[in-house]
């Protein structure tokens, strides 16, 4: 071999070593979802990559299981162990179920966070609410009410009857029904986070309370399906969907006039917030305290209460005047 050659052939080598040792300092953290296909969460994983790029050392895993299920979520936990990520930031399905898996993923040195749902203290570090609880329960009912000016019969349609985040708001919405008198709350049923039941289950509701003035759905599944069945029903008018949702998939209801209003945190600074914690926790920069403050870059910094959760911002409400705006952006 020439001397000529054999001097590219070392400055290729190199050139490999080099890439091969900057990809294995990339921080990899893992975006567990509650199932592949909904649409918040492909939201909240182009926030992540925003994160990711903004970070510039971070490779993100976007995965989850292909049914709303602990099950599914367990399985994907064991498989992101294996394959050795630093850090696991996960939605989950059941607090409690998924805990003793994330429980594993921290013996083993990663980081672990929830963010929109979250999961048992013993199985995380910290867990990044979209919004305040208190917040969010007041909101959901005020969107109703605020269209029921002589009060009515209202039920909740939620996604899966172990939801933590789901189940939190529909107590805060129960304890702020006082201040909103002639409100009824006649039933809470589930539709498991699934289209074709959450569909079935508003016509149930509909079916069953024949009073019914209101259908609150504080999951996007949910409020989806629950509109398209107030529709096929021919109530628009009489019955009016509200909760939590995309503006992206909510568009045609709000202009049909099924839906009045809604209201949802925007899930790409969700994601990217998440990423943001994430990547500062697993790099030491913050600790997982009470009290702390995380940066979570352009959104400002999460603040840790007692139990090791944050709030990331309060929900913004949209309707005729602004889902045009938005319902391009997710």
């Amino acid at each position: 071999m020439s001397i000529w050659r054999k001097a590219l052939t070392t400055a290729a080598l190199a050139s490999v070593l080099m890439a091969t040792t900057a990809a294995a300092e990339n921080v990899k953290i893992a975006l567990v979802v509650k199932a592949l296909g909904i649409g918040f969460f492909e939201a909240a994983a182009k926030g992540a990559e925003e994160a990711a790029a903004e970070l510039g050392d971070v490779e993100i895993i976007y995965t989850g299981p292909t049914s709303t299920t602990a099950e599914g979520q367990i399985e994907v936990i064991n498989a992101l162990i294996a394959q050795g990520v630093d850090a696991i930031a996960i939605s989950a399905n059941d607090p409690d179920a998924v805990a003793p898996a994330l429980k594993k993923a921290m013996d083993r040195g990663i980081t672990v966070i929830s963010w929109d749902s979250g999961v048992a203290a013993e199985g995380r570090q910290m867990h990044l609410n979209p919004s305040s609880s208190a917040l969010i329960g007041n909101t959901i009912i005020k969107l109703a009410a605020d269209h029921m000016p002589e009060g009515g019969d209202v039920a909740i349609l939620s996604a899966t009857s172990t939801s933590t985040n789901q189940n939190i708001w529909i107590e805060e919405a129960t304890k702020v029904l006082p201040n909103y008198p002639g409100i009824n709350l006649v039933a809470t049923v589930y539709g498991d986070d699934l289209a074709d039941k959450s569909y079935r289950e508003a016509q149930g509701l509909m079916s069953t309370y024949p009073n019914l003035k209101a259908i609150i759905a504080p999951t996007t599944v949910g409020i989806l399906a629950a509109s398209q069945a107030v529709t096929d029903a021919g109530k628009i008018g009489q019955i009016n969907v509200t909760g939590l949702g995309l503006p992206s998939e909510m568009a045609g209801a709000v202009d049909s006039g099924a839906t009045i209003s809604f209201a949802i945190w925007n899930p790409i600074d969700l994601g990217y917030a998440a990423t943001m914690i994430a990547y500062n926790l697993n790099k030491g920069t913050a600790k997982a305290e009470p009290g702390a403050s995380i940066p979570m870059g352009r959104i400002g910094a999460a603040t840790l209460d007692d139990n090791n959760e944050a709030a990331m911002s309060d929900p913004f409400t949209y309707d005729k005047s602004n889902i045009e705006q938005f319902k391009s952006i997710f």
